[in-house]
């Protein structure tokens, strides 16, 4: 049997994800979109809360896409799109899938080893990056 790199395991992603639409809850955010991807980038687990607009997908993609393309969090790589904007704009065009640049992308780690990155979308950025962060402690790993 083939195996791959490390990445983040299935159930996991579903302890990030209920840990961070818990801490929406718990927090009286909005309906969140909660999306953990592998270190490919494929989408392992998924949960949009009910009422949230179905576009929030797309969103939490972008999120964790760009921070695991680019090995930072979307809250940096706003930060990025401020300081140098032709270089986030050019590279938005030349990555696999979409690329959101504000809160709400975190990469995940086990042992300072990037395993994945969650995407959460449908609050403010910074709320979405709390709920992130919330949902990754809770499974018991790490991030920058």
């Amino acid at each position: 049997m083939t195996t791959y790199q490390p990445s983040i395991t299935r159930t996991a992603a579903q302890t990030i994800i209920a840990s961070a639409l818990q801490h929406g809850i718990d927090n009286g955010m909005n309906p969140l979109v909660v999306l953990v991807i592998d270190v490919g980038g494929a989408p392992v687990a998924y949960e949009r809360s009910d009422g949230s607009p179905p576009g929030r997908f797309d969103v939490a993609l972008g999120k964790a896409n760009g921070a695991l393309q680019l090995g930072v969090n979307s809250k940096r790589l706003g930060e990025m799109a401020i300081e140098r904007p032709h270089f986030i704009n050019g590279v938005a065009g030349s990555l696999q899938g979409p690329l959101v640049p504000v809160a709400g992308g975190v990469l995940i780690t086990d042992n300072g080893v990037v395993i994945g990155a969650v995407g959460v979308s449908g609050d403010t950025s910074d709320n979405d990056e709390a709920a992130a962060f919330a949902g990754i402690d809770a499974a018991g790993f790490g991030h920058p």
